[in-house]
C-alpha cells in the first residue's frame, strides 16, 4: 500500500488548505494516508547564522524523516500576500537544510483554496514553477475559489470542481502505482 502525506501549508488552527487537502486524500481508496499538521514543526526563523552557531533543529530532521517515508504527497497551500504562508516557509527552508530534494523525487498533487474569487492561484503557481527544483514530480494542480461557496460539510460541492479534483487525483493514483 502506498504511502502519500498530506498537509495543508498553513498554521491555522481550522486551515481551509488543511480540509481541502485531506479531501482530496479522500479520494484515494487503496493508499496509507500520514496527516501532518505544520504547528508541529514550529521553529526558529531560519537564518544562515542561527544555523552556523545552533545547527539544523531536529524538528526539521523529524519533518524530512517523514518526507521520506512517502511515495507522494497532496499539499495544499495557504497564500498570504500571494506567497506561502511563513509556517511553510520556514519549515521548507529548514528541511532544504537537511536535503535539497525536500519532495524526494515523488509524484506531487499541489492545491490552493482560499475564501476569495482567485482561490490562492497565485501561490500555486509559485509552487508549481519552484517545487521541482527540489524534486516534486508536480502531477497537476488545482485551484478552489470562494471555499466557503463551493466546499461544505466536508465536500466540495460544485459538481464541475469536484470532477476537476476528482480526475487530477485518479492521475495522481496512477503515478504513484507506476513509481
Amino acid at each position: 500500500m502506498k504511502n502519500v502525506i498530506v498537509f495543508g501549508a498553513s498554521n491555522s488552527k481550522n486551515s481551509i488548505n488543511q480540509q481541502l487537502a485531506e479531501y482530496a486524500a479522500s479520494k484515494l481508496s487503496d493508499a496509507k494516508i500520514t496527516t501532518l499538521d505544520l504547528n508541529d514543526y514550529e521553529m526558529p526563523i531560519y537564518s544562515l547564522d542561527r544555523e552556523s552557531e545552533s545547527g539544523i533543529p531536529q524538528l526539521a530532521k523529524d519533518f524530512d524523516a517523514k518526507m521520506a517515508t512517502a511515495d507522494g504527497f497532496i499539499v495544499s497551500f495557504a497564500e498570504y500576500n500571494g506567497v506561502y504562508s511563513t509556517a511553510f516557509k520556514n519549515i521548507f527552508d529548514w528541511v532544504s537544510r537537511v536535503d535539497g530534494n525536500v519532495w524526494k523525487d515523488k509524484p506531487v498533487i499541489f492545491m490552493a483554496t482560499s475564501p476569495g474569487e482567485r482561490g490562492g492561484i497565485t501561490v500555486l503557481e509559485i509552487a508549481a514553477g519552484r517545487m521541482p527544483y527540489h524534486g516534486a514530480m508536480v502531477v497537476g494542480t488545482f485551484s478552489l475559489a470562494s471555499f466557503g461557496d463551493n466546499f461544505k460539510d466536508g465536500v466540495i460541492v460544485n459538481e464541475d470542481l469536484n470532477n476537476e479534483l476528482t480526475k487530477l487525483v485518479n492521475k495522481f493514483h496512477k503515478e504513484l502505482l507506476e513509481a
